[in-house]
C-alpha cells in the first residue's frame, strides 16, 4: 500500500468516526435504577427511529499508532442513505463517503473515485481500516447495533457501548430540546491502537 493510501486511511479513519431494534443491556453502575434506565433509552430509541433523516456537525481528533490529526466532520443520513465528508483545514484536503443498500462510494483519495458493494469492505480494501460502517450510524446516536451491548452511567443514560471490539464511551451529553432526546454531545471509540475522538457542535433535521 503506497504512503498515499495510508495518508488516506488516516484521514478516513477522522472521517469514520460512516434503522433500530433493541439490544442486550448490561448495568454496571449501582447507583442508576436498571428499569428506569432501560426504559429511557427505549423512549430515546423509539423517538430516534420517528426521525430517519438527520445530521450532525462536529470536529474529530484521532491517534492512529504514533500518528494523529484532526477535522471538521459532516454527516448526513436519510434512511437508509447517508453522506460522510471530512475536511482538515491545515491540510485542506476533504473526503467524502456515501452510500446505501446498493453500494459505498468513496471520493477524494488520490488515485480517484472508489465503488463497492459493500462500505466497509470498500474501505478496508482501500485503506486497511477495518471500519464498522454500517454500526456508526447507532453509535454516534447513542443507540446499540445488534448484538452490542450498553452500561448505563449514574445518570440512567448510556456510559459505554461493547461491540465487536469495540469501546465506545459516552463522556459528555447534551440535555434534550427542540424535539430531540438527549444526545451525546462528547464520545470516545478505541479499538486495537486506534483511537476516534467526536465533538458534536450540532444536531439537526432537514
Amino acid at each position: 500500500m503506497s504512503r498515499a493510501w495510508h495518508a488516506a486511511g488516516l484521514g478516513l479513519a477522522l472521517l469514520l468516526l460512516a434503522g433500530c431494534t433493541a439490544a442486550p443491556v448490561r448495568d454496571t453502575a449501582p447507583a442508576v435504577d436498571p428499569a428506569r434506565a432501560r426504559a429511557h433509552q427505549e423512549a430515546r430509541r423509539v423517538q430516534l427511529e420517528a426521525m430517519p433523516a438527520w445530521s450532525l456537525q462536529g470536529r474529530l481528533a484521532v491517534s492512529v499508532g504514533d500518528k494523529g490529526g484532526s477535522g471538521r466532520l459532516d454527516w448526513q443520513q436519510d434512511g437508509g442513505q447517508w453522506r460522510v465528508a471530512l475536511s482538515a483545514p491545515v491540510t485542506r484536503q476533504s473526503w467524502r463517503l456515501s452510500g446505501g443498500a446498493a453500494g459505498a462510494t468513496l471520493e477524494g483519495l488520490e488515485g480517484g473515485t472508489r465503488y463497492g458493494p459493500d462500505a466497509g469492505a470498500l474501505l478496508l480494501e482501500a485503506t486497511g481500516w477495518p471500519i464498522p460502517v454500517e454500526e456508526l450510524s447507532w453509535w454516534v446516536r447513542g443507540l446499540a447495533s445488534p448484538g452490542a451491548e450498553l452500561e448505563f452511567g449514574a445518570d440512567g443514560r448510556p456510559r459505554r457501548l461493547l461491540a465487536g471490539g469495540w469501546t465506545v464511551d459516552y463522556q459528555e451529553w447534551s440535555a434534550a430540546t427542540d424535539g430531540w432526546p438527549d444526545m451525546p454531545r462528547r464520545l470516545q471509540a478505541q479499538r486495537e491502537g486506534v483511537r476516534v475522538r467526536l465533538v458534536v457542535d450540532q444536531w439537526g433535521t432537514p
